[in-house]
Order: structure tokens, then sequence, then C-alpha cells
């Protein structure tokens, strides 16, 4: 019980002896009031081995272009995606059998995506017993935000350090694939560049800093009946996403605005909410993912809030900051 105290040995041993040279009261005070933190210490513990937490990040996309649809019904894509720090929470402990308790008890059904993460775990890890997960959702749904697909990927990652699994790269390129297209992106959580479908991933060394308000329309946007609508539309590659990644990477704020593009703008009416962005200094605006929300980038945090006072008074309002790898 001592070395738990003690650097090493021999000062074990000199903090035992001065604990004996000590009146046998106190000695016996001392005594206990060590076991009364050892016993507490080996609580905490034990708690962190059975009880997992995180934070599951907002997503958007800086820019996003789609290529072309595929065989398969998915779509070839470039995009490079952000997080901001707007997040649901997630708890997960050790369990018996699956239980999902959620702040919106909608999602407490097996059509959620981390129920579905969860049974191809099990499929993986046949000695994956049980888990108890416990969602606080803060981030919009049908926004673009990716509040699915970021809690799926923090589920898959919280599951790995609870019950130990033994992945790599290969396993978790797969099992996030296999769940969403944003699903991988999600589980690296910072800037990145993500082609092919989504599972073709380069980091981002992003040392830009900037302020976001985030709006949430009344109305919300179906990612597959955006596709559909984006489908019939002739596909236009754009060339300026290296000038973007390039502005992230030398903090060129001027560059970076400039080059903000997402394909879904053409097939979806958000000219009102970009204009009130605009007549409140953002220095561009874009649509979140396949939507519904939208949001304005401004360079200043007090640009960003006197901005989100005045806006909250009309829409659903976030105030965020993106997440940089400085």
């Amino acid at each position: 019980m001592i070395l738990f105290f003690a650097p090493n040995n021999e000062e074990a041993i000199t903090i035992i002896e001065n604990v004996g040279r000590v009146n046998s009261p106190w000695r016996v005070i001392i005594f206990c009031l060590l076991i009364v933190i050892l016993l507490v210490y080996c609580f905490i513990s034990d708690y962190r081995n059975k009880v997992k937490k995180a934070k599951a990040y907002a997503k958007i996309n800086l820019f996003l272009n789609i290529l072309n649809k595929r065989k398969d019904g998915y779509h070839n894509l470039k995009s490079v995606f952000d997080f901001v720090d707007l997040y649901d929470e997630i708890t997960v402990s050790k369990s018996n059998h699956f239980k999902l308790i959620c702040s919106d008890k909608n999602l407490e059904n097996e059509d959620n995506i981390i129920y579905k993460a969860y049974v191809k775990l099990k499929e993986l890890f046949p000695e994956i017993k049980g888990v108890k997960v416990k969602l606080k959702k803060n981030i919009p749904m049908q926004a673009g935000l990716g509040g699915g697909s970021s809690d799926c990927a923090t589920f898959i990652s919280l599951m790995m350090d609870l019950y130990n699994l033994p992945f790599n790269n290969k396993y978790i390129k797969e099992l996030c694939s296999s769940l969403g297209a944003d699903v991988l992106p999600c589980y690296y959580s910072q800037t990145l560049l993500a082609e092919g479908i989504g599972d073709e991933i380069s980091l981002i060394k992003n040392k830009l800093d900037y302020y976001l308000v985030i709006i949430k329309p009344e109305f919300n946007c179906s990612t597959k009946e955006m596709y559909g609508e984006l489908d019939k539309k002739k596909r236009i590659q754009k060339k300026s996403i290296d000038k973007l990644i390039s502005a992230l990477k030398n903090k060129d704020f001027d560059t970076f605005t400039k080059y903000l593009y997402n394909d879904f703008e053409t097939v979806v009416n958000i000219s009102d909410i970009k204009k009130d962005l605009e007549n409140n200094k953002a220095s561009n605006s874009l649509l979140c993912g396949s939507g519904s929300c939208v949001f304005g980038i401004f360079k200043t945090k007090e640009d960003a809030q006197l901005a989100y006072n005045n806006l909250s008074q009309k829409y659903k309002c976030y105030l965020c900051k993106n997440k940089t790898t400085n």
C-alpha cells in the first residue's frame, strides 16, 4: 500500500519507519487514512476501466464536390472536412446486453446507427457481451452536421478502449465505411481531405482559427433526396480545393473564405439565410453538407458573438469555433 505513495522502495521503507516512530494513536489514524485513500484510488481506477466517456464533434464541409454516382449507389466525392466545438456526449459501460439511453427518446431503437455499429462489432468480436450507452444529443439532426456519423464513430472508438479490441487501420476503415460515408472522417475528427466515397483520408495540418454562427432553419433536408436532386444535374469538377487546403495550412483567412464550396447549394434555396449572415459581417457562408444548416465564417469571436446575438432572434443558432491542429 505504501508503494502507491512512494516513488521507489527506499522511500517507501522510510515512510514506514517514520510512521512507526509516531505515537501509537496517531499511527493508527495515519494508517487508516492511507487505507481510505487507497480504497478511493482503487474505486476510481475500477470505474475508469468499466466506464468510458467522449465527445462526438459536429462536422462541417468546407468544400464538397460530388463527382459521380457509382453502381453501388454511393457517390465519389472530394471534400474538406473540419470539426467544430458543438458536440454530443457519449458514455459507455459494460453490460450483459445492449441498451441505449438517449436524451431524445425517438432515437432509442434498433435503427440507430450506434446499434448497427454494435451489431457489427459483436460479429467481429463475439466476446463482447453487451454495452450500456448514454447519449446526450446537442447536434441537430437532418442538418448536415454529421451528428449520427460522429456518434457512431465515437462509439466505435470507445468500444475499442472499453473492451481493448485489437483493431488496426484496415479494420477501422472497413467497419466505418460499411456504416456510412461520413463515419470514417468523423472517426478522425480533425481537418482532412476525403476522397473516393469518403474512405480515402488525407489529414490536413490546419493552423487557421475561425469562428462560426451555424443557423438551423425550420426545414430539414433528407440526404437521400438531396443526392437524388443533385444526380439530375450535370457534374462539374471544381479545381479550387488545393487553394483552400493551402490557405488552411498557411493561416490565410481571406483566401480560405474565398474558396468555400458546396455542390448541394445548387439544389436548395438558402439565399435569405446567406444574405442575413452577410448582413451580419460574415466573411462567407455555406450549406453544411447536404443541409439544412448554414454556417457563416467570422475572423473574430467578437464579430461572431454580435452576429449570433442578432440572428438568434430570428433563427435557431449555434456559436462555434473550429478545432485546429496547431
